[in-house]
């Protein structure tokens, strides 16, 4: 009754039994935990943690639908509503190696709040790869010094890159669909149920009185399609695909942009994918796999950051997979690390270990370590939480 006491219940698809090993497991990392919320939610005190197994998941289900309906969460997307119809010089930012969604939401927003007569223009560390540039064809190009920074997808700041990372303490908005998001805006509003942040957006701009025309559908549809691939992954909701329909209906050049997303492919990009999948290893009896996607690739191929969009979702591809990994070599030294995971497994779960985050489907992580260290540190990881999820 005083809050000195906090009862965690744990539930496992797998039983009573897989409950109990987690519930031993998060008793051991209790005081981790106590700190991280304490930091997070910014408590004075924070309660003790009593773990108890249960064979019910009715638990879970239960706190889902509180958290569901939870008028606060409406009550936030309405304030970031009011703040964009008030602020004005506003500098948009996506993520460095841009992809659809932080693009698609970019270019939306960007186009939206020009037409309601405000000053705004878009930044990313990276250049926009030649797919996506008709998602900016009606922004305007404009210079001024923002008085308003908004970030749509990006997770962390480290995900600015070095052309923005100027910015990084000067983040007046943050927009967002990761679970993994770390508070680093002045306001932020992250919705981890949302298929992708263009998603957010197009709730966003129902709550703004936004009229979404057809330049408009198809930066959001763009983000949508690209972040679901294409309405295949299990972050695909009733919602979703609700708000595709409503799209479409706005005008979205939804089998153009299918085509272009995903049954167009360069030459380079066709070399580079044979390449890495020649590079495929198997471990943990086929259902782990990892890739590399090495400078030595990109060279002989000639592909660049553009052609390697979404080469990480191809060994997950493979029969019997449950988990693959995707290693870039990075210029500078190290792997960056891509994890996809068939449900219900965890591929942020895998990348957590290493600092990383993400979703369930799909997360990512830097290892700063030789390509073969690397691996065996991956495959040691999926190991472990293979024999956790009770997978021998």
């Amino acid at each position: 009754n005083d809050l000195s006491y906090c009862t965690v219940y744990i539930s496992a698809m797998q039983g009573l039994e897989q409950a109990k090993v987690a519930e031993k497991g998060l008793r051991s990392a209790a005081g981790f935990i106590r700190r991280e919320l304490g930091h997070r939610l910014k408590l004075r005190h924070v309660p003790q943690l009593i773990f108890t197994a249960t064979d019910s998941i009715e638990y879970g289900a239960g706190i889902s639908k509180l958290i569901n309906d939870l008028s606060i969460m409406k009550i936030k997307l309405q304030q970031a509503a009011d703040v964009l119809q008030k602020a004005d010089e506003v500098l948009v930012l996506s993520h460095k190696s841009p992809d659809g969604d932080t693009l698609g939401s970019a270019s939306a927003l960007c186009t939206a709040l020009q037409r309601m007569g405000k000053h705004v223009r878009f930044a990313c560390s990276d250049p926009v790869v030649p797919k996506y540039e008709n998602l900016f064809a009606e922004l305007k190009t404009e210079e001024f010094e923002p008085n308003f920074i908004v970030a749509v997808d990006i997770a962390d700041t480290q995900l600015l890159g070095k052309e923005t990372e100027q910015y990084k303490d000067s983040i007046d908005l943050a927009i967002d669909h990761h679970m993994s998001h770390k508070e680093y805006a002045k306001m932020s509003y992250v919705d981890s149920t949302a298929a992708s942040t263009t998603q957010v957006i197009y709730e966003l701009f129902c709550m703004m009185g936004v009229t979404i025309d057809k330049q408009i559908a198809n930066c959001l549809y763009t983000g949508l399609c690209t972040d679901t691939g294409c309405f295949r992954y299990s972050n695909t909701s009733a919602t979703t695909l609700r708000i595709a329909a409503s799209l479409m209906d706005a005008g979205a050049d939804v089998a153009e942009i299918n085509r272009i997303m995903f049954d167009t492919k360069s030459r380079a990009r066709l070399n580079v994918e044979r390449l890495a999948m020649e590079s495929i290893t198997f471990y943990e009896n086929g259902r782990f796999d990892i890739m590399e996607i090495t400078e030595e690739m990109m060279k002989q191929s000639g592909a660049t950051e553009g052609d390697i969009e979404g080469l990480a979702a191809l060994p997950r591809q493979v029969e019997g997979v449950l988990i693959a990994a995707t290693l870039r070599e990075k210029k500078e030294g190290g792997y960056k690390i891509s994890v996809r995971a068939t449900p219900p497994y965890d591929a942020s779960a895998i990348c957590s270990q290493f600092g990383g985050g993400g979703h369930k489907g799909a997360a990512g992580c830097v290892i700063e370590d030789e390509k073969e260290t690397v691996k065996k540190r991956l495959a040691e990881a999926v190991s472990n939480y293979f024999r956790s999820q009770g997978i021998l």
